[in-house]
């Protein structure tokens, strides 16, 4: 029996975890749903461990976010086997340049991942994105990256088509 995989699950905020509050009638980052979405899957032979280190829309981060967000993932690369991003896709790629420009080529594989709807929607990328994700971490080369809508992208160089709502290459 092969040995269970150790995963930090860092969750930053972001569309993903976004509930609607139906005082404000918004949707908006007041509590994370991901341990929701994490029961809801079959995680044989992983054990997540969960860092809820922020709970923010993506567009209110700071370069002071992206930097504990970057040193928080290179502290848990080296305690576990991979380790998971959960971020807002407005900054996503900001923070994913961070992490890369921070650790160079990481202990382990770091995989950042969001969502364009939030869970919480019928039509969510959420549960999709979150799944690749984890399966990613656990047979990818070292490296950083961002996995969403069935495509894997190595930083540097990623950046979000706001047009067709997911990530691409700056290059391609």
């Amino acid at each position: 029996m092969a040995p269970r995989k150790r995963i930090a699950l860092i969750s930053t905020g972001g569309t993903i975890e976004k509930t609607y509050d139906e005082l404000q009638g918004v949707l908006d980052n007041r509590a994370s749903v991901l341990d929701v979405v994490l029961a809801s899957l079959q995680l044989h032979g992983v054990e997540i461990v969960r860092i809820p280190l922020l709970n923010k829309d993506s567009l209110q981060m700071t370069a002071q976010d992206h930097e504990l967000i970057a040193r928080t993932a290179g502290s848990m690369a080296e305690a576990h086997d991979g380790v998971v991003i959960v971020h807002g896709t407005d900054r996503l790629a900001v923070t994913g340049e961070r992490v890369h420009a921070l650790l160079g080529t990481p202990r382990v594989p770091i995989v950042l991942t969001g969502a364009i709807r939030p869970y919480v929607m019928r039509n969510t990328d959420a549960l999709q994105n979150l799944t690749e994700a984890l399966l990613a971490v656990q047979i990818l080369p070292v490296g950083v990256y961002v996995v969403m809508h069935n495509h894997v992208l190595r930083f540097p160089g990623v950046v979000k088509d706001k047009d067709r709502g997911t990530f691409v290459r700056a290059d391609g």
